[in-house]
């Protein structure tokens, strides 16, 4: 009879073991509390150089095109101090945006960054918080041709940069977006 408890015990012990390692490799869920890192296969990691239509180059960015900077956003794992190179500087309207993915799941809160161009028929005024507007942006899965909600709006330079991730792995180009505010000087 102690065998079989032992046995039993034993078994617990492994199925409690084996679940706590699961949690702590799961990768962070869009929530309102960790809204802004993203999992690895949620984003679009490298991405082509092209910007929307009606994109303006900023005449006189803090940071040129070609310099480098310390990325001090965790929009996804291992950007948060990165070195990153800027491939491209420009003058918008930056948003905060909550939205529902097109193919389903938890709904994504405070997503860093959606920019003017990025919004269907947008024009040119800002949007103020609380308007609904459909994406055009295609940053993450599902995130293309949904209805969002602007959480914020934040007239300023954004920035496409490469960078490698301090977490290893992969470089990644042409990352779309980071504000100015999110860029420290090396």
């Amino acid at each position: 009879m102690k065998k079989h408890w032992a046995l039993l015990v034993g078994a617990a012990a492994i199925l409690m073991l084996s679940g706590c390692g699961n949690e702590s490799t799961t990768e962070p869920e869009h929530t309102a509390s960790n809204s802004q890192q993203h999992t690895a296969s949620d984003m679009n990691h490298s991405a082509s150089n092209e910007v929307p239509d009606g994109l303006k180059t900023a005449d006189n960015p803090t940071f040129k095109v070609g310099s480098q900077a310390i990325i001090k956003a965790d929009h996804m794992p291992g950007m948060d101090g990165a070195t990153a190179t800027i491939t491209g500087a420009y003058t918008t309207t930056a948003y905060t945006v909550s939205y529902t993915p097109t193919t389903g799941g938890e709904k994504v809160t405070d997503h860093k960054w959606v920019i003017q161009e990025e919004i269907q028929d947008a024009g040119s005024d800002p949007y103020s918080p609380g308007t609904e507007v459909t994406l055009t942006a295609d940053h993450m899965k599902g995130m293309k041709g949904t209805k969002a909600t602007i959480d914020t709006a934040t007239p300023t330079t954004v920035y496409m940069v490469d960078y490698t991730p301090t977490t290893g792995g992969e470089p990644v180009k042409n990352h779309k977006w980071v504000t100015e505010s999110e860029l420290a000087a090396t």
